[in-house]
């Protein structure tokens, strides 16, 4: 794994509160392709409630046979299907043991039932996946298109459940699919369960964010990561900029990463509160230690990186220049602070809010010095408000979620998550 830490600027001034905020660049190692992987879990949730009736089904059932021709006899799989209540389809073993064409057949037997208990389904993959003993992990999938009217209903009792099972080396993705499913629930799950979220409003569209889903669990090359935030004695405050989960332990604060596909760039942004120094000259605020498995050895590393400043007199420290590259990603992690309050708005009717917001990070990020990443960002939202014209609140919330979700935790380079569209020409774009 390569790994730097940035800081937004590397001087304070002697004897006057300060703040300094880090940026931890990761990208994980590419896999070779001759290296054999570790095999993998896959448990999926489908929803089969009446709304999922006809092409909805049809297409998650061509999904999970394609599914089914990706993976290896060594990869386990499960399949549990739920409408007023789960029902275990295929209970969690080795492909081989099932039978590739055996797990088709099941699959193609499904049919719709009623009501959408959603908690009945993912807590009964939860067992399922509890089974499961891959050496790459478990990833639990779930498929709806509907909102939670049965069961649990709170988003962050999801959210906890899936953060419980992340401590197992369970990861949760979730698919909604068209314009009615219970973005918060199903968001709010991923966020936990450190996977991906998806918006997919046609059936089709879904099915190719499952095959996109595949494609990702199948290129782990880094596996159970995660940060510990060590302050010195000195720090009085943390704040972790990115929305990602998160707890306090003894020696600080511990971000959960989970896992990362071939290649993957990702960055974090934390800022400390420092008090007032009395000395001039290096200190050192933090540590940050990264600790991850690797694949296909399962080999686990830790590296530790010295956060340090320079203290220096006060007349010096006012002519510091900010680090353009941490300036950027705080003005783009502000922007999906401002989509969550712009979606929100939306859920009470209040589409003059919404639009407020969404005009109001236009402005911030205008104001940023240009890059490509930022003009990708004035783009999607300015593609936001003509959504929000043609086609309602309801739409428009859901692709703001999705992509707030994915963005708001750091990743640069995944394909999977957000709302997945695919155009006439078949080619993906958001």
């Amino acid at each position: 794994m390569h790994v730097n830490a940035v800081l937004e600027m590397d001087v304070v001034a002697l004897e006057q509160d300060d703040s300094v905020t880090v940026m931890l660049d990761m990208t994980a190692p590419h896999l070779e392709g001759n290296n054999e992987r570790p095999a993998q879990a896959v448990i999926v949730v489908l929803d089969r409630s009446g709304s999922m009736h006809g092409r909805r089904l049809e297409a998650g059932k061509r999904a999970l046979i394609a599914l089914l021709d990706r993976l290896d006899g060594r990869d386990w799989f499960g399949l549990v299907a739920f409408d007023h209540q789960a029902h275990v389809v295929i209970p969690a073993q080795r492909l081989g043991d099932i039978g590739r064409q055996s797990a088709k057949l099941a699959v193609t037997h499904l049919g719709s039932g009623g009501s959408t208990d959603l908690s009945s389904g993912y807590l009964r993959g939860l067992q399922e996946a509890g089974r499961a003993h891959a050496d790459g992990g478990t990833t639990l999938l779930v498929l709806s298109d509907g909102h939670a009217n049965a069961g649990i209903v709170d988003p962050v009792a999801f959210k906890q459940m899936a953060a419980n099972a992340a401590s197992k080396r369970i990861s949760t993705s979730t698919i909604g699919i068209g314009d009615g499913y219970d973005e918060l629930i199903l968001a709010e799950m991923a966020i936990g369960g450190n996977g991906n979220h998806t918006f997919a409003l046609e059936a089709d569209q879904a099915a190719a964010a499952v095959a996109g889903e595949v494609d990702g669990l199948l290129t782990k090359s880094v596996q159970a990561g995660s940060v510990l935030i060590k302050p010195s004695t000195d720090v009085t405050t943390i704040q972790v900029v990115n929305d990602m989960p998160n707890q306090a332990v003894a020696e600080g604060i511990l971000l959960e990463l989970g896992d990362f596909y071939s290649g993957e760039e990702r960055k974090l942004l934390v800022t400390f509160g420092v008090p007032a120094m009395a000395a001039l000259g290096l200190a050192q605020i933090a540590e940050l230690v990264l600790t991850y498995v690797s694949t296909p050895d399962l080999v686990t590393h830790t590296v530790t990186l010295p956060i340090s400043v320079n203290v220096v007199p006060q007349d010096i420290a006012k002519g510091r220049v900010p680090n353009p590259e941490v300036v950027e990603e705080r003005v783009l992690l502000e922007t999906q602070v401002g989509k969550r309050h712009s979606e929100e708005a939306m859920r009470r009717g209040d589409e003059e809010s919404a639009r407020t917001h969404i005009a109001h990070s236009i402005a911030k990020l205008e104001a940023a010095a240009p890059s490509p990443e930022i003009d990708k960002e004035i783009g999607f939202l300015r593609r936001s408000l003509e959504e929000l014209e043609q086609r309602g609140m309801r739409y428009t919330s859901k692709r703001l979620r999705a992509d707030g979700v994915k963005k708001s935790r750091g990743y640069k380079s995944r394909e999977q998550g957000g709302q997945w569209d695919v155009d006439a020409s078949g080619e993906e774009s958001t």
